[in-house]
């Protein structure tokens, strides 16, 4: 019996702990993981910049490029369009910011936390003080969200509509995330395969 395809969509609030759970759920679930974070980076480096980890995006290079992608909506669009390709061919766990809207398939993850807590995440992790890392945050998620606006008509961060699961990191660890995701997407890919001999993923 062939196995059943299995595709994970996660998105939500900047330093919530988005891509460590894509990676840990794709391990767990035997599937790829992609991110459009990474592959934004792979076209950022191809113009010259030195995009690299995921603090670079907090970084003064990093808020160039997205100048650059306010300026050229063809980059986000070009990196949306491969990540559907590979959503609707194979099994996999995919980070990004806008694929839960675009596509009506996939298991849907909504990550958010508290502004503080994120902000906190954000100066370990870009070794910034804190009031930095609030400025920086606060900043980057309202172009994005605004971009995002402008490309595709999406209400970013306020029309939930697409989850299946929202789920607040504030007080958990990478642990418990992964363990309450987990839970969720075998719960669904079960209830799909007994209501269907085909999972619509």
């Amino acid at each position: 019996m062939a196995k059943a395809k299995v595709v994970v969509l996660i998105s939500g609030q900047a330093a919530t702990g988005k891509s460590t759970l894509g990676r840990a759920l794709a391990r767990k679930l035997g599937v790829r993981y992609y991110s459009g974070g990474e592959a934004l980076m792979s076209i950022a480096r191809r113009m010259g910049y030195d995009a690299r980890g995921r603090k670079w995006w907090d970084t003064p290079e990093g808020m160039k490029f997205l100048a650059e992608r306010e300026a050229n909506f063809e980059f986000d669009r070009m990196v949306d369009q491969e990540l559907m390709r590979i959503a609707e061919e194979r099994s996999s766990v995919i980070d990004s910011w806008v694929l839960p809207w675009l596509m009506d398939s996939g298991y849907k993850i909504w990550l958010k936390a508290s502004l503080e807590v994120r902000a906190r995440r954000l100066a370990t992790r870009g070794k910034m003080p804190l009031e930095e890392a609030l400025k920086v945050l606060k900043e980057r998620e309202e172009r994005n969200k605004s971009l995002y606006r402008e490309i595709y008509g999406i209400r970013w961060g306020e029309d939930m509509e697409p989850f299946h699961l929202v789920l607040d990191t504030t007080d958990l660890q990478k642990e418990d995330v992964l363990g309450v995701a987990l839970s969720a997407v075998r719960s669904y890919v079960r209830s799909r395969s007994r209501s269907s001999s085909r999972v619509p993923f």
